[in-house]
Order: C-alpha cells, then structure tokens, then sequence
C-alpha cells in the first residue's frame, strides 16, 4: 500500500483530507483535464495527486463518488506532461456511470463504456509497459480483470502517476480513493 501523504498535487483541491489509506477529495470549480478535440478547448485544471514512478508500472485503487452532474469523474492518471497524458475512471454521462478513458498525444481522443448495472465504486488499475499503457477495471459480477484499453504514450524514463478527479460543470463532487498501489507491473500476458 502507497502512503497517501507522500504524494504531490497538480492543481490541489480547496478541500481534501486523508484518512488512514483513504484520501478524500471534494471538487473545486469547473476543473478538468482536456486538450483541443471537438470542443475547442485546452482545460489542465483537473485535480491531480501522484508520484513519479521510473520505468513500467502497475497502479491500482478503488474509487468511490457522489456523481450527481454531467461529466463528474474519477479515476487514475499517468502523466508525461501538459500534453502527454491518460486518465481511466468511471465518468458520469448521459445520465449513468461510465467507464472512461481520455488517451491525450498532443490532443485528447475519449472512449466511453457504459457501465449495466454499476453502483458508484470501482477497482481499476493502469499498466505501463514500455509504450504500452493497459486500462482495466475488475468486473465484479465475475471477479475477472476487464481490458478497456491498450493505449500508446511516448517512451520515456519516468511519469508521474496517481489519482485524479474532475467536475467540469460544477464544484463540490465529493469522491474516496481506497487502498491505492503503485508497484511492479503485472505480466505482460494479455490472453489466457
């Protein structure tokens, strides 16, 4: 387990605190994390809490929110800088939890999963190898890691690496990060 009080922040919130392994966070304003594609707009305001991490990695945490307003979302974060960087969490869309995944190379492409009969906390873990960045979450129903992404993000020595959340359309989603990891990557292995 990672000491929460060792990470840093990009963007601290106004309001946070942690308790025992737990960090909880409740939003500012209008943050997010976005860069250019269909709306037009570069947004780097998203909370941020992380390490940097040398060569590959796993991270891992469960989140836990009160998602109430278009485009609530938390997650987990891998960040080469302002415009290299992957964010993988549930988002609220559409009027459900969704599992969301934003790749940023420049500019940000988003993919979105609607997630049946998902309840406001989810494990999920993101895996560095070399380029290569897996995105998935435990389905519960079958206790099974999910893939929801095999992404590319430039090579590089370091990342920074840790929990994000966001609210564009307002302030005050209240959200728990539990039990995060971040350590050796799991296999490469992606098939049985």
């Amino acid at each position: 387990m990672l000491n929460i009080d060792g990470l840093r922040w990009l963007n601290a919130p106004a309001r946070s605190e942690v308790r025992g392994s737990d960090l909880f966070v409740r939003t500012d304003l209008k943050t997010d994390f976005w860069r250019e594609t269909f709306y037009g707009f570069r947004r780097d305001s998203g909370h941020f809490a992380y390490r940097s991490v040398e060569g590959d990695f796993t991270a891992d945490v469960t989140i836990e929110g009160r998602y109430e307003a278009l485009y609530d979302q938390a997650g987990l974060m891998i960040r080469l800088s302002e415009t290299h960087w992957i964010k993988a969490g549930i988002e609220y869309t559409d009027g459900q939890l969704c599992f969301s995944v934003v790749v940023t190379n420049d500019t940000s492409d988003w993919s979105v999963l609607k997630m049946l009969n998902a309840g406001p906390e989810l494990r999920l873990r993101l895996t560095r190898h070399g380029e290569s960045i897996r995105v998935e979450y435990l389905d519960s129903t079958n206790n099974i890691w999910q893939m929801a992404r095999l992404a590319y993000l430039p090579p590089s020595s370091s990342a920074d690496v840790g929990v994000m959340c966001c609210s564009p359309e307002r302030e005050g989603f209240e959200v728990v990060f539990r039990g995060l990891t971040i350590g050796a990557p799991i296999s490469r292995q992606l098939h049985e």
